[in-house]
């Protein structure tokens, strides 16, 4: 699978708008209804929102970044004060748009990942599709929050790509 370098900038982009939207609305969530089953695969909003920091922060930025393969439980509670929480996640995505935007033209991007997973199994993907991936299973996760944020009562917001790019067409 071929994915160019501005294709990477544009789901780098909407990484960070995508949390920021999301964020942004869990402002008005109770810290009962964030730690409440809703049914999600980490149970709770709360829960979600720290399998994604387990996720992109500290397993795949550090394969990505460091070429390291650390190992953690991917349901593990990382952080519990829901506002660093939310800080972190922030800053994570930056951080992701910030190594995205220095990664170096088409032809010269890696063709390989190489990393341990945390269940110690050793792989070689695709290095385009696997970052591709980081931001996919953000998405997907932010999805299973707007779900939970449905559940409770709550309105979500709009995080569909194409409400961003009309955004910053927009202000052109």
């Amino acid at each position: 699978m071929m994915m160019g370098r501005e294709a990477l900038v544009c789901m780098a982009d909407y990484h960070v708008w995508a949390h920021n939207t999301l964020l942004s609305a869990l402002h008005q969530v109770s810290d009962a209804d964030l730690h409440a089953d809703v049914g999600l695969f980490f149970t709770s909003i709360f829960g979600t929102l720290n399998h994604m920091l387990v996720g992109e922060a500290r397993l795949w930025y550090p394969r990505f970044a460091e070429q390291a393969s650390p190992r953690m439980a991917l349901n593990q509670i990382v952080e519990t004060d829901r506002q660093l929480l939310c800080l972190q996640l922030q800053q994570s995505a930056l951080q992701w748009q910030t190594f995205v935007a220095g990664l170096p033209s088409d032809a010269a991007l890696p063709s390989h990942l190489e990393y341990v997973s945390s269940a110690g199994v050793p792989f070689r993907l695709p290095y385009a599709a696997t970052l591709l991936h980081v931001f996919n299973h953000a998405t997907h996760h932010r999805g299973q929050i707007t779900a939970g944020l449905t559940a409770l009562g709550y309105p979500c917001p709009e995080l569909d790509l194409v409400y961003m790019l009309q955004q910053q067409s927009a202000k052109i």
